[in-house]
C-alpha cells in the first residue's frame, strides 16, 4: 500500500501536502538588530515521493542558478508532482545585497561553513539555520555555482562519484562533463553527502550575470533528475550524448600565466583544444613582447578567463582531458562553446 504525503516540517511551520509555502526565514541579524531572512519557497505535492532540494547564491555574486531555482518554483506545473520540492534561491543575502562573493561580515565564506554550528561564528550559526532546517530533511541537493568574476565556465557537475547515491544523481542531470571529487571541507556538496544527503554542484556561467542558455540547459537537467526519482513520473531521464568525467587530478590542470599583461583569449568556453594549439596570447602594453600559451594535452576548456589582464600566476583556464572516443565525437559536432 503506497504512503500517504507527508506534511514538510521546519522550526518555525509546516507545509501541508498539496500545498506551496513562500517563507522569508530568519537565519541571522544586522548590526542594528534587524533580521537577516532567506527567500524559501517549498511546493509540496498532492503525492508522496521524495524531497528534493535546490540552493543558488551560497555565493552571493553568482546569479544564474537563482533563475534556475526561482523557475522551478514559479514557472513549472506541480500539478501532478510526487513529493515535495525546497528552494532555496539566494541562501547568501548578506552577499547577495552587497554583490559580492563572500559574506560582508569578515568576508567569511558561506560555502566553507557546513553543516555550521549553533554557537560558532556568524557564518557557521547562519549554515547551521540553513542547514537543519532545509538541508537535512531532504533526499538530495542540487547546488548551482557559477565561475568567481572575470571567468566563464562551460555548465558542468562536480560530484563524488565514489559514492554511489552521488553517482546516481550526477548522472542523472545529464551533463556532458561530470569532474568528481568529494569537495572541501565545509562545503554543502561534502558535508549533506557526509550526512546521507547526495549532494552535486553544478557549475554554469560566471559571476554577476544572467547566462540564458546556461540556465535553460541547467533546467533541462533538473527535469532530467527528477524524472529519475520519479518526482516527475511522466518525464524522461536524458542522456546528454556523450559524456566524460574526470575521475584523476592528472586528467585537468588550471593553466596560469607566467608573465603579466593583457590577455586576448583565442577560444570560448567549452571549446575543444588540441595539444599544442594556442589558447591565448599574453602581451605588454606596447605588444612588443608575447608570451603565447599553448595547450599541454588535447581537452575540453571547461573554464576560461573574461577579464583580460592578469598577473603571473593567475588562471586563463581550467582543461580537461577526452579520450579518443570523446574526443572524435566532441570534433564530429558544432562547436561547444558559446
Amino acid at each position: 500500500m503506497t504512503p500517504p504525503p507527508s506534511p514538510f516540517t521546519y522550526n518555525g511551520g509546516t507545509v501541508a501536502p498539496g500545498e506551496t509555502a513562500n517563507i522569508r526565514y530568519t537565519v541571522s541579524e544586522t548590526y542594528l538588530g534587524d533580521p537577516v531572512r532567506i527567500p524559501v519557497t517549498i511546493v509540496n505535492g498532492e503525492h508522496p515521493g521524495p524531497t528534493a532540494c535546490l540552493t543558488a547564491a551560497t555565493h552571493g555574486d553568482e546569479l544564474n542558478g537563482i533563475e534556475v531555482v526561482r523557475a522551478v518554483a514559479y514557472e513549472w506545473d506541480h500539478t501532478e508532482l510526487h513529493g515535495t520540492i525546497v528552494c532555496l534561491p539566494v541562501l547568501n543575502v548578506p552577499g547577495f545585497l552587497a554583490q559580492q562573493r563572500y559574506l560582508p561580515i569578515l568576508d567569511r565564506d558561506l560555502n566553507r561553513s557546513f553543516p555550521g554550528s549553533e554557537s560558532g561564528t556568524s557564518a557557521r550559526r547562519m549554515a547551521h539555520r540553513i542547514y537543519t532546517n532545509f538541508i537535512e530533511p531532504c533526499d538530495f541537493v542540487l547546488d548551482f555555482h557559477t565561475s568567481t568574476r572575470g571567468r566563464n565556465n562551460m555548465l558542468h557537475v562536480r560530484a563524488n562519484m565514489e559514492n554511489p547515491d552521488v553517482e546516481r544523481l550526477a548522472n542523472a542531470f545529464a551533463s556532458n562533463v561530470i569532474i568528481a571529487g568529494q569537495g572541501p571541507e565545509g562545503t554543502l556538496r561534502c558535508e549533506a553527502t557526509d550526512d546521507g544527503v547526495p549532494t552535486v554542484t553544478i557549475e554554469m556561467g560566471g559571476a554577476h550575470q544572467f547566462q540564458r542558455d546556461l540556465i535553460d540547459q541547467a533546467l533541462t537537467g533538473v527535469e532530467s533528475v527528477f524524472a529519475e526519482y520519479g518526482l516527475r513520473p511522466k518525464t524522461r531521464v536524458r542522456w546528454p550524448g556523450w559524456r566524460t568525467v574526470i575521475q584523476d587530478d592528472l586528467e585537468k590542470t588550471w593553466i596560469r600565466a607566467d608573465s603579466g599583461g593583457i590577455v586576448d583569449m583565442h577560444h570560448r568556453r567549452g571549446a575543444l583544444v588540441y595539444e599544442g594549439d594556442a589558447i591565448c596570447t599574453i602581451t605588454n602594453p606596447f605588444m612588443t613582447e608575447k608570451d603565447v600559451v599553448e595547450a599541454p594535452f588535447t581537452g575540453l576548456l571547461v573554464g576560461v578567463l573574461e577579464n583580460p589582464v592578469v598577473y603571473p600566476g593567475n588562471p586563463l583556464c581550467h582543461l580537461v582531458e577526452l579520450d579518443e572516443a570523446i574526443e572524435h565525437i566532441v570534433s564530429s559536432q558544432h562547436p561547444v562553446g558559446e
